[in-house]
């Protein structure tokens, strides 16, 4: 497939402005068009850091994950002496994928000729070619991949050349902490899932503003205070707060609740992280491309216990039937209509105070987009070819 030139990317971009009261949104095209798929893989996916699980999965020694991530196979895997280390999960021998799904192991064997490596990714035996004169296993490592511990979750990247993700975003580490204090503690409880016909920009538009709440979701505008809804910016990161969970509401039974916020960050391209009315918790929604016009999600619930209770379960069903049903409509519509010629980019709704009401962290994803864009085609000395914000450009599916 034609990779996109410098001229794509400007003319995607065509209408964006910094001051999101001046700016348009991407043009359809981004949307649509097969080139920009290609694009959000390798200029994005493939460069930034990609949610794996939660701590918990790979607390003890041996304890391991794999994963695909931009299209390309990775474990990671806790080794004996506490740290986390992450590889391609491809054997050096013959290219068979090494570990799957996750679990505890003394050492990772290839299930294909058994070649075994230790949890250091260094090769501990070959069968036979142990004999070999010219064979010297301490020359055979698998190849490493970033990985990183924060805000009580795994990370990976990727890019050998990314910045780690506490320099590129301890703020957001810090804010979790503050609201979420209890993050590390929590067990994994539920998995939801959804094959959804939009692509995947569309899905984080979606979420990163309430404009549409009041239209779209009625129970949830119930549940939080929208008066006290607040969005923010910041480097490859934003945030959403709201007072919420203290009186009877349409969503979900919220009487004895000892969170009463409504807690939400999103992380740089596609990680929602959210904290909702109830016990506690800490709920991780990915979003992950597999077509131009289809996107895989995955809603993770991490609870106090593994047995969620009666107001668990109730809203639980919540996203389930009614918000991500809502929201899967609006999205789905949404890409009909942008591959129609009636529509080609949409005008950024702004409020400067920040309220829930504004687009302004859709309009903040849209910069980093372009950014992402730029920094695939060949530099030049055009200024409009430069990126937007240098200093936040360096910044899957999970088992």
């Amino acid at each position: 497939m034609t990779p996109v030139t410098a001229e794509d990317v400007r003319r995607i971009g065509q209408g964006f402005h910094e001051d999101p009261a001046r700016s348009m949104s991407l043009r359809a095209e981004a949307y649509t068009d097969p080139r920009w798929l290609d694009a959000d893989v390798q200029g994005i996916f493939a460069r930034t850091w990609q949610w794996l699980c939660h701590v918990g999965k790979l607390r003890a020694p041996g304890s391991y994950v794999s994963a695909t991530v931009a299209g390309m196979p990775v474990a990671v895997v806790r080794g004996r002496d506490g740290g986390l280390r992450a590889f391609y999960n491809v054997c050096k021998h013959r290219a068979h994928e090494l570990l799957s799904g996750s679990g505890t192991t003394r050492n990772i064997v290839c299930p294909y000729h058994a070649w075994t490596y230790g949890l250091d990714g260094s090769l501990k035996a070959a069968r036979r070619a142990d004999r070999m004169e010219t064979f010297d296993k301490s020359e055979i490592c698998l190849d490493q991949v970033q990985v990183e511990e924060f805000g009580g979750m795994v990370y990976v990247n990727l890019d050998p050349s990314a910045a780690p993700l506490r320099q590129q975003a301890g703020d957001l580490a810090e804010d979790i902490a503050r609201w979420a204090p209890d993050v590390a503690d929590l067990t994994h409880a539920k998995r939801l899932t959804y094959d959804v016909a939009s692509n995947w920009k569309n899905v984080i538009d979606n979420f990163l503003e309430c404009y549409h709440c009041h239209v779209a979701h009625k129970e949830f505008v119930d549940l939080v205070d929208m008066d006290t809804y607040e969005v923010r910016t910041h480097g490859i990161w934003s945030s959403h707060f709201a007072e919420a969970g203290k009186h009877e509401n349409a969503a979900y039974d919220v009487s004895e609740a000892s969170v009463t916020e409504h807690a939400v960050w999103w992380l740089w391209p596609n990680t929602c992280l959210l904290r909702y009315p109830g016990r506690g918790n800490f709920m991780v929604f990915q979003v992950l491309p597999a077509g131009v016009d289809r996107t895989l999600e995955t809603w993770d619930f991490f609870l106090e216990t593994t047995e969620l209770e009666p107001a668990e379960e109730e809203s639980v069903r919540y996203i389930d039937d009614v918000l991500q049903q809502q929201d899967i409509a609006i999205v789905e519509s949404v890409q009909r209509g942008m591959a129609t010629p009636a529509y080609d980019q949409g005008r950024i709704v702004y409020d400067p105070a920040g309220s829930g009401l504004s687009e302004h962290g859709v309009h903040h994803f849209h910069g980093l987009v372009l950014d992402a864009y730029r920094s695939l085609v060949q530099p030049s000395e055009d200024p409009a070819d430069q990126p937007l914000r240098p200093a936040v450009r360096t910044a899957v599916r999970t088992a």
